[in-house]
């Protein structure tokens, strides 16, 4: 996915709670191995799992608190957008606006997870990977 010229995160209510997601209502995830507004996804990881890229200030949709809206800068030069200190990624096989398929899935290393609207991982399971919503 290529770089819009500024990403909106806004929050979307599902099975798993208020959830963050892209402008075209992608889940957005966390990757547990990133740590201190870095990310360690890139190569093969970053294609199963896209950064949100952007090239401007990120923008807070509905229900995301813009406080906690950032970049941080991937090792590529790109600016990936963050959401309280969480480099914030799609998934691939979310083909669809409100799929939750990479929910809890360990993979590159470390589990995956959703972002709550309060910056939180929500690790309970996804109700779509048994048929979606």
């Amino acid at each position: 996915m290529s770089a819009s010229s500024s990403a909106t995160v806004s929050a979307k209510s599902g099975p798993l709670g208020k959830i963050l997601v892209n402008s075209k209502g992608h889940t957005l995830y966390l990757f547990q191995s990133d740590k201190n507004n870095k990310s360690t996804c890139n190569g093969e990881c970053a294609k199963a799992w896209p950064p949100l890229k952007t090239n401007g200030k990120p923008t807070a949709g509905s229900g995301v608190n813009a406080k906690l809206l950032s970049t941080i800068t991937r090792s590529d030069g790109s600016k990936q957008v963050a959401y309280n200190g969480h480099p914030l990624y799609t998934f691939a096989d979310d083909t669809k606006a409100g799929q939750t398929n990479g929910q809890g899935l360990d993979a590159f290393g470390a589990k995956w997870y959703v972002l709550g609207t309060d910056g939180k991982q929500i690790t309970k399971a996804s109700p779509s990977q048994s048929g979606g919503y």
